[in-house]
Order: C-alpha cells, then structure tokens, then sequence
C-alpha cells in the first residue's frame, strides 16, 4: 500500500514538507510500541535520511527503541558521524551491523530461480539473510529508509536492498554482488527490474510478509545552484513506492549523453570516500559515458583503503582490478575469491575492460598501492591545480589550454550514459 507520494523533477520538499509527510504516512499505521529504524550509513549522507530518522524519532519519542545503520560491508558509524547525520537522536540508540556475524537466515531462493532470471549465468541458491535485530527485536514497526538513485549492482539502490543486503550477511552479500556481476553491469544499471532485484523481491514475498517494513524513499537531485534538494518522497509497505521513486530517479538522476566522453574528471567528497570499494561509483556511473579509448581522472583527497573491510581489502590488493575474463579465471582458481564473491564483483566492476583508461589520485594512498592494483597514478597536489573542483562546473567545461573535459562533483548522485551505449 501506498501511504504518501508526492514528486516531480521540479519539486523541492522542504524539511517541513518532510515533516508533514512523515506524519500523513504514520498517522494512518496507528500507534506503535516498538520501533526501529533502518537508514543508511554516512556514505549516504546526501539521501536526506538522515534528517527522516530524525522527523521518525520525533514523532515516535521513546517508541524508537533502535536505530540500525543499514552497514552493508562498510565500518560502522563514528561518534560524530551519528552527531552530523542524526543530530538530536539518543546515540545510545544506535546499533553497529556486523555482516559476518550478526545475521540469521530466513530463507533461500531456489536455484532454479536464480538460473531463470539470471539468463543461466547462475545456478546456485540465494539466502535471505538479514540482522538478528529484525526477527528477534520485538518491533512492531521496521523503518526502512533512504535513496533510490542508479546503483551498479543492483540497478536502482534502496527498496528491499537496505534489508538484504544494508543489514544481510556475508553469504548473502557475496551472492547477490556477483550476480549482478556475471549478468553484467552495463545490462542493470538504471533498471528498476533486473535479476538482482528479483531474487531480493522473491525474498520479500516469501520470506518477509510478516515483517512489518515501512519503506520511506527519497529521490534527491541539485537546484539550478547546484545544491541538493528532495524532488520526490514515496512511503510504502511495497513494491509500489520504489517503483515510482524510481521512474522519478531516471528523470532527475541519469544524464543521456548525444556523444561519448573522451576525458571526465570525478570529484569525491573526502568525508564520504575513503576506499576505492565506495569510490570506483566513479567508474560504475560514468563508464557508460566514456569513449573507447577514453580517460577517467579520479581526484580523491579522502582515499586511504582499497576495501573498507579488511579482508576485502587484503583481496584487491593481492589481485588488482581486472578483466571480467581474467577474474573469473582468478575465482575457478583460488578459494579466497570463491569465499568473497562481492570481492570477486568488484574487482569486475572496477575495471574498464581495457576500454578507457582509469588514473586514481589518491590523498593518502602511495603510487606504489595505486599502480599495483593496475589503476594509473597522477599526484593530488598537480592535478588539483589543473582541474580545480572549486572552479569546475559540473558537466562539460573548456579549460584554458582549450581541453574539454567533462566534470562531476559526486558519482553516487546519478548516471551517465552515451545514448548508444543504453541499450
């Protein structure tokens, strides 16, 4: 059912459009005892569900008994990125996710589905695995916030994601990465409906109909200033909601480009991107976009890590970012891989096949690290000056020397793509 819909690609919902809304939604569920919420981490700090779990936890006061950061595989919340995020709720409300450990199990997608959907590319069984915290913390109500924006891995970000794989475990994680991987980046992104998110929806409706799962969905895009601002707000307990927010995101987040980018210059925010597990969004959202022979430059003040989990992180640098042949040769081979399959997908993920190139400028990572994981190297300090994010609009710029380049302030808000190449 859908509770509250309301978005263009002109509409900018202020914090007391939010307000208003959040309250038309709840108001009709009724009172509620026990509630948690479920938003994501600071990685997302731009979805504006940060300032939701706020309006929730006013309206619910003490009735929000837990705050669940929808973690993934990233590290869990500092202190003060809880203070900025989710100013003025209880810190002591929030709970760390631990992907490895702290899930149960609550059902399995059949194999047999996953080799229809996947077009035979996989043929093995999917858990459905979420934190213990869902089936055994008493709730009465589970929030579950945040943005639909083009995701690499999944197509569209957020709905059913946040729970399976934001709070789901290892096996879960690693699985549902590499499906996406084997079907083919390029194939997902930008569609609502793909094989990753049907085996997440079959979870759904087989394994969490009791779940009482209130989806709130955002749909962010910039004003003409350039800043960030809520075109969309969609409120529901199904399919319904994420498919509208969707269809929204598409207008308001992927740009169609009529020719293909010879060189683009990506910014990323040091506070947001510290590993190139979050960074290479710089490479998934606009490898559409660039030209065969192209070249991506990667400023990334903030970088300090390859993986944000250790173990991930020890797997790219042991094996670097290569062809989709090269690893899936890599994976037959060597158990590590077969262990980590998100691992596996990412390192599909993050390269360019050998089609455009990819120069990493890394703040705290050495050009020894860079070039070992088969990423170009180009010192922070020079190419900052050269392509000066303080200056640079984002989209197409001619710098003095008279270089057209193609800029872009944050990856994670949307999608390019050459017209030919969205197929």
């Amino acid at each position: 059912m859908l509770y509250y819909q309301r978005g263009s690609e002109t509409d900018v919902l202020t914090s007391e459009d939010l307000k208003k809304a959040l309250k038309i939604a709840l108001d009709q569920l009724g009172p509620k005892k026990r509630v948690l919420a479920i938003p994501p981490d600071f990685t997302r700090f731009h979805s504006f569900a940060g300032k939701l779990t706020q309006l929730a936890y006013a309206y619910y006061g003490d009735k929000l008994v837990d705050v669940l950061p929808a973690l993934g595989t990233h590290t869990g919340m500092t202190d003060a990125q809880i203070n900025t995020m989710f100013t003025g709720v209880p810190k002591e409300l929030f709970k760390i996710h631990d992907w490895r450990n702290d899930v149960v199990t609550i059902g399995e997608v059949p194999a047999s589905y996953i080799k229809e959907v996947s077009e035979g590319r996989v043929d093995y069984s999917w858990p459905a695995q979420v934190n213990k915290l869902l089936v055994e913390g008493g709730h009465d109500l589970i929030l579950s916030l945040g943005q639909v924006v083009p995701h690499e891995v999944i197509g569209m970000a957020n709905y059913n994601k946040n729970i399976f794989v934001g709070t789901g475990g290892a096996e879960g994680i690693n699985k549902s990465h590499f499906i996406g991987a084997a079907y083919g980046m390029e194939r997902i992104m930008g569609r609502a409906v793909n094989p990753v998110r049907q085996v997440l929806n079959y979870a759904s409706d087989h394994f969490a109909k009791e779940m009482p799962i209130l989806y709130i969905q955002t749909v962010v895009g910039k004003d003409k200033q350039g800043a960030l601002v809520v075109r969309g707000l969609y409120i529901g307990d199904d399919m319904e909601c994420f498919e509208k927010a969707a269809e929204l995101s598409l207008i308001v987040n992927f740009e169609m480009l009529d020719k293909p980018l010879k060189k683009v210059v990506v910014y990323l925010d040091p506070s947001e991107f510290k590993s190139t597990w979050l960074g290479n969004k710089s490479i998934y959202r606009t490898r559409m976009a660039l030209a065969d022979g192209g070249e991506l430059i990667v400023l990334a003040p903030g970088l300090k890590e390859f993986g944000e989990d250790k173990e991930i992180d020890r797997l790219i640098r042991k094996y670097g970012y290569l062809t989709t042949p090269e690893i899936l040769e890599l994976t037959s081979q060597n158990e590590d891989l077969q262990s980590n399959l998100s691992a596996t997908a990412h390192l599909i993920h993050g390269s360019s096949e050998n089609r455009f190139s990819i120069t990493y400028c890394p703040g705290q990572l050495t050009q020894e690290e860079i070039e070992s994981v088969n990423y170009k190297y180009a010192d922070l300090g020079n190419m900052t000056k050269k392509y000066n994010p303080e200056i640079l609009q984002d989209g197409f710029n001619t710098m003095p020397d008279g270089e057209e380049i193609f800029y872009i302030s944050n990856p994670a808000l949307g999608l390019w793509a050459f017209k030919d190449k969205f197929i």
